[in-house]
């Protein structure tokens, strides 16, 4: 039952309109059924990994068969010519801002695409190369990571963050999170940053969501005791 006709019969079953209509308001795009996370991990655990499976079911362009891709992808396996494609099709904010850098910040090349991927005029391009910065220092340890370029980059959010597009704000923003948790080398930096930067506004219509204070989620974070580095970050 893996073949993609298969699953996207699965996932059809396993839609709900109700889960559409909270989906829409948070910005995934038609077209997709509204299957909970939840009832795709089932899925996720049957598949295992399968790097050719995940790039069909891609390719559909249905929102919930590109979040189970993610989840599925071999993410080694992953091209630069493979990820290219994905992060142009990623126009629901969940693909673009989880899926995408989820894999490209577990596959090879995904430190180089992240740089490219942020200077694109495309708000969803530049948002994954965001999310995907913010994975691999989550994921690295500091002595595998530019620390020159990451403070640069943070030199650039503070510059950057109030006059870029809505959902760009938002990723930059855990940008700052990220290295203030995971990056011990520039939390001092981070948190500087983040008091510099002040309130970060997202307009998020139609949901309860709010942008987390960069500052107080750190602190939060570092309060549970040491951080540890993540083994992985899809969920």
């Amino acid at each position: 039952m893996n073949t993609v006709t298969e699953i996207m019969s699965e996932l059809e079953s396993l839609g709900s309109p109700g889960v559409k209509a909270i989906w829409l308001k948070h910005g995934i795009k038609e077209p997709f059924f509204g299957v909970k996370i939840g009832d795709l991990k089932p899925i996720e655990k049957r598949i295992k990994k399968d790097y050719q499976l995940a790039k069909d079911l891609y390719a559909t362009g249905n929102a919930d068969a590109m979040y189970l891709a993610g989840l599925i992808a071999d993410d080694k396996q992953m091209s630069k010519t493979d990820l290219q494609t994905w992060v142009g099709q990623a126009v629901s904010c969940n693909i673009s801002d989880f899926i995408v850098p989820w894999v490209a910040a577990g596959g090879n090349c995904g430190f180089e695409l992240a740089l490219e991927w942020i200077k694109s005029p495309e708000g969803h391009i530049a948002s994954a190369g965001w999310a995907t910065l913010s994975n691999l220092v989550a994921l690295k340890p500091d002595n595998e990571l530019d620390i020159n370029k990451l403070k640069s980059l943070l030199k650039q959010v503070q510059q950057s963050i109030h006059t870029s597009a809505n959902g760009v704000r938002s990723t930059m923003n855990n940008f700052v999170i990220a290295l203030g948790i995971y990056v011990s080398e520039l939390r001092d930096e981070a948190i500087a940053a983040a008091k510099n930067i002040g309130k970060v506004t997202v307009i998020k219509e139609g949901t309860a969501c709010k942008v987390p204070d960069a500052i107080e989620y750190i602190n939060k974070a570092l309060n549970r005791g040491p951080v540890k580095k993540k083994k992985t970050v899809k969920c």
